[in-house]
């Protein structure tokens, strides 16, 4: 367990600076406002190791894709979001020597960042090879209210003697991708003009423009702008113990919101009303806004630290990078922490992150993200059309950022069709807890019925078992490819069918205008299609061991060589790092839940003996190597009464970039994967789902935690839930609402508590 970031409830610190670390301090202390962001790098030039990092959403570029053989079907490139130009900007000087981490003595060091309000503020003190020490203190936000809008206070004071310090504040937008194929600049200058420069995206002709405002007391600047790179630089002297305090406003407004032509007009527009605001009413409006945020989703533990600092971590970290402002935006399974897998979307935001933004952001939010694939749809379908499907069917992409399938890997691209499941999954799990029926007849079901028509073209009938068959697929575990029957794939593609066949009969029977619409623009046969699809239903092969009383993750998997993960030589984990991958699809080994990621999704469906068996089957055999793994196995497993293995994964989630569990968090937070942290948390040891149409919640807590407290918006009220190992306690903010709490049926009118089973 990696204690380089020091435990606070509310807090990220580290207090010493060590180079080795500065690349994974730079993701983890990582800032966004849910339309931009970047990681921590220093706003000085560091000669030292780094990986700059500056993102906008949806300012992406289509990257030719590389791969060594190339299989029809394949789309031509990965689109990815751009590193883009360094806004935070300040080079320093002290009677004229850079000050440069890397090549001055650093004295003292502490990087804070603090949760409650997304506020990064570093403090040093160093001495520079002139022998003068000097304390600086820079604090930077990105504003949550003003989203396009960077704030800097960069402060500086000579300690031992006077010295003339010089502030040269920057935006360099000559910047590349370290991920690109080909080792290519992904944007071509427009204009460079005294406080601002514009860039435009090669190929996808995106425009963004970057403009600085500074204030420094007693100083006028001076311009040394040149193409591409706008800089401003003015000198102060100062002496022992008195600060020089730069101000750096910076604004970054792209086409996606302004016209091209008018993008520096706006940049400057943007970085001068922050100018005339001031940082200290800047700071006070940030402290506002975060605080309403956290209003409807803190959760609170109680005598844990480590438990309290992941969750809140995570929370903060979905929170800087998707606030639903916008549905071309999406989440990327690291945020705008880093460049790895592009910033594109994956079936993480359906499966893991839509529950979260649902119950905490209220359902405009959650529903932006069901439009985001509503808007994709014909592309879906284009994706399908691509690899041999017609009439209308749709495989939605494995990733994407604008409905084009950009993944290159057969396996992947090709047979992780599970992916079209928990896109209509997100549609059914949306309508059941907000209740919002409605969205069926608004987008829900023509995306339903195309991916019902993709499942009833997927299947094959085998003759030998006289049933319906799902061949050469993958399931979410990504360690078996081109395996027969995946259970989970096939469970999934069944009750697609079924809820498809029930969405269209509800569109008919409550909007038949709506429907008369569908079946016009989807030439859609809804008695001839349906018959179909619940015939295929009835006839699926699904397998199962009845002498176990397990779900076969797919046809041979007992063939394998029965091994379980605590037999395992530690010297071989991670298996994807040691083993070669021939050795790993012959093993037994589970890289992420499968079976389990089917019984968790239904696990209403099924009786607490089913799930058991089947936990405590694959849980032995699974290795945890994907991020999203534990989560699923936490929540069954506090369902189960398992509360040491719940807790012992919970932490495995909640702390995995913290403790840097994986080794490579310097790549960038896995942010798709805290949201199943905080499933883990209210579904898991909160005991929340919705049964029958009703919201239930039945707490049960880790012996560790004394106390689990979280609030979550459902349907018009903020719902506040505390429990200790003995009570349950409910308050209502809004209308009375019915619940079930701890097994019990009631109405929640102000506090209701009951007594844990």
């Amino acid at each position: 367990m990696n204690q380089f970031i020091k435990t606070d409830p509310w807090l990220l610190v580290e207090e010493r600076f060590d180079p080795a670390r500065v690349k994974s301090s730079e993701s983890l202390f990582a800032l966004g406002n849910g339309v931009m962001g970047g990681r921590a790098n220093f706003e000085e030039p560091y000669s030292g190791e780094s990986l700059q990092g500056n993102y906008i959403g949806a300012i992406y570029y289509p990257d030719k894709t590389r791969v060594g053989w190339w299989k029809n079907g394949y789309p031509e490139y990965f689109a990815k979001v751009l590193n883009s130009a360094f806004w935070i900007g300040v080079g320093v000087e002290v009677d004229g020597e850079p000050l440069d981490l890397a090549r001055v003595e650093v004295l003292a060091f502490r990087r804070e960042l603090d949760m409650r309000r997304s506020v990064l503020t570093r403090r040093m003190t160093v001495r520079m090879p002139s022998g003068v020490e000097v304390e600086a203190e820079i604090v930077r936000f990105l504003s949550l209210q003003r989203r396009e809008l960077g704030v800097i206070r960069y402060a500086v004071r000579p300690l031992n003697k006077a010295a003339e310090i010089t502030f040269a504040p920057f935006i360099d937008a000559d910047v590349r991708n370290t991920d690109a194929n080909y080792d290519e600049k992904f944007w071509e200058p427009v204009a460079t003009d005294g406080d601002a420069v514009q860039s435009r995206t090669k190929k996808s002709g995106f425009d963004v423009a970057w403009a600085q405002r500074v204030v420094l007391d007693g100083a006028e600047f001076r311009c040394d702008t040149k193409p591409e790179r706008v800089c401003h630089s003015a000198s102060v002297r100062r002496e022992a113990g008195e600060w020089a305090v730069l101000y750096k406003y910076a604004g970054i407004c792209s086409s996606l919101n302004h016209k091209p032509g008018e993008l520096m007009a706006a940049a400057r527009a943007v970085a001068a009303d922050g100018a005339a605001a001031g940082f200290d009413a800047l700071l006070k409006e940030q402290e506002t806004a975060w605080a309403a945020r956290w209003h409807s989703c803190d959760i609170e533990i109680g005598g844990d630290d480590a438990a309290q600092q992941g969750i809140r971590f995570c929370i903060f970290m979905l929170l800087q990078t998707y606030t639903g402002v916008d549905t071309r935006l999406n989440i990327g399974p690291k945020g705008f922490t880093g460049e790895k897998y592009g910033g594109v979307t994956y079936w993480d935001t359906e499966a893991y992150c839509l529950p979260f933004y649902m119950a905490t952001a209220g359902p405009q939010v959650a529903r932006e993200l069901l439009v985001y694939r509503y808007n994709q749809l014909d592309k879906a379908i284009e994706n399908a059309a691509k690899l041999g499907f017609h009439s209308g069917a749709a495989l939605y992409p494995m990733v994407t950022i604008n409905g084009e399938e950009c993944h290159n890997e057969w396996e992947i691209t090709f047979e992780e069709i599970h992916r079209n499941g928990a896109i209509a999954y997100a549609i059914f799990n949306y309508i059941r807890y907000t209740g919002d029926k409605n969205y069926l007849a608004e987008g829900g079901a023509e995306v339903l019925l195309s991916i019902a028509r993709f499942w009833a073209q997927r299947i094959t009938w085998s003759e030998a078992r006289k049933q319906y068959v799902m061949l050469g697929v993958t399931g979410p575990n990504e360690y078996e490819n081109n395996v027969n029957n995946n259970w989970y794939t096939s469970y999934i593609a069944c009750w697609c069918l079924r809820y498809a066949a029930e969405a269209v009969a509800w569109v008919r029977e409550n909007s038949p205008e709506a429907y008369a619409a569908i079946c016009a623009k989807r030439s859609f046969d809804e008695q001839a299609e349906t018959a179909r699809w619940l015939e295929i239903d009835r006839n699926m092969y699904l397998g199962e061991d009845r002498e176990l009383g397990i779900f076969l993750q797919q046809d041979g998997y007992l063939d394998k060589e029965q091994v379980l993960v605590k037999d395992l030589d530690p010297a071989e984990r991670p298996i994807n790092q040691k083993w070669s991958w021939d050795r790993i699809l012959r093993s037994c080994f589970i890289k992420q839940a499968d079976v389990l990621q089917g019984l968790y999704l239904f696990r209403d469906r099924f009786d607490e003996g089913t799930l058991r068996r089947n936990f405590d089957f694959y849980e032995a055999r699974t290795v945890h190597e994907s991020s999203l793994s534990p989560c699923v196995h936490t929540i069954l497993a506090a369902q189960l009464g398992l509360m040491d293995k719940a807790y012992e994964l919970y932490l495995r989630t909640a702390r995995l970039d913290l403790d840097d569990y994986n080794r490579e968090v310097e790549e960038g937070c896995h942010v798709t994967s805290m949201a199943g942290s905080w499933l883990a948390v209210v579904e898991g040891f909160g005991g929340m789902r919705i049964v029958d149409g009703v919201l239930s919640l039945e707490p049960r807590l880790p012996e560790a935690w004394q106390r689990l407290a979280f609030r979550i918006d459902y349907r018009g009220r903020v719902l506040s839930v505390e429990a200790t190992h003995n009570r349950a306690i409910v308050s209502c903010e809004g209308e009375p609402v019915e619940i079930l709490l701890c097994g019990e049926r009631l109405k929640v009118d102000g506090r209701t508590e009951r007594s844990m089973k």
